[in-house]
């Protein structure tokens, strides 16, 4: 399971480029994506996809390709698999079939926006992507407020302000660290109340990149900081 740069290509580890080098085949969310990035750096393999709609399937494949004695990797579009990305389901199945899981760490979104973002607590909850049902949704934002800790979602640039709308009508003075566009040319992280923060976002012409956003509840880290450091 190979973790891949979120955007800036030079993030991929040494390891990483060893992995994709040596393996026999390379899965992918998406082999248009990943075969960029494997022709960046000259690496020229065979890819096959396995993406969320066919992921349960394809691991048939991927195991059999193991089962013939051919090691496999396995990349995301971006970041690391598992984590609101394809590959939990993949990584269940190759244990379950008797062959090893080797996790080789890389780039992950949020743990990039959570090394920026200042005091956000000794606790906290990676959420990813919200429902887009409404009602799903306020019931789990009212559910990750009332636990008082900081917790991590992930939005497009269409739903941005719709999602911290509904933040802000569940927690109106809680406090948001917003990532742009990650590693990227054009990286924006700002923090802000929430209040602020639509009314940054909505004043740009137009709201382009994919967004993960850090979520503090009033009454929590910001809030505490000054205690946390005298305890």
């Amino acid at each position: 399971m190979v973790a891949t740069p979120i955007g800036n290509l030079d993030d991929i580890t040494l390891r990483a480029l060893k992995i994709l080098e040596s393996v026999s085949v390379v899965a992918c969310e998406d082999t248009r994506h990943t075969g960029q990035l494997l022709a960046h750096y000259n690496i020229k393999k065979r890819c096959i996809a396995c993406h969320a709609h066919n992921e349960s399937e394809s691991a048939k494949g991927i195991i059999a390709l193991m089962d013939s004695g051919q090691d496999v990797a396995y990349c995301s579009d971006a970041g690391t698999p598992g984590i609101s990305d394809p590959g939990a389901r993949l990584a269940e199945a190759v244990r379950q079939s008797g062959h090893t899981v080797i996790p080789v760490p890389g780039a992950s979104a949020f743990v990039t926006l959570l090394s920026a973002a200042g005091n956000v607590g000794k606790a906290f909850t990676f959420e990813g992507f919200l429902s887009p049902k409404k009602g799903r949704r306020t019931r789990r934002l009212e559910e990750l407020v009332s636990r008082g800790e900081s917790f991590i979602i992930y939005e497009s640039p269409f739903r941005i302000l719709k999602t911290l709308e509904d933040v802000r009508s569940t927690d109106p003075s809680c406090h948001v660290v917003v990532g742009r566009e990650l590693t990227k040319q054009f990286e924006e992280i700002f923090s802000a109340d929430i209040s602020s923060a639509i009314e940054i976002l909505g004043s740009k012409p137009s709201i382009k990149g994919e967004f993960a956003v850090v979520v503090i509840p009033s009454g929590g880290a910001c809030d505490n900081a000054e205690e946390d450091q005298d305890s």
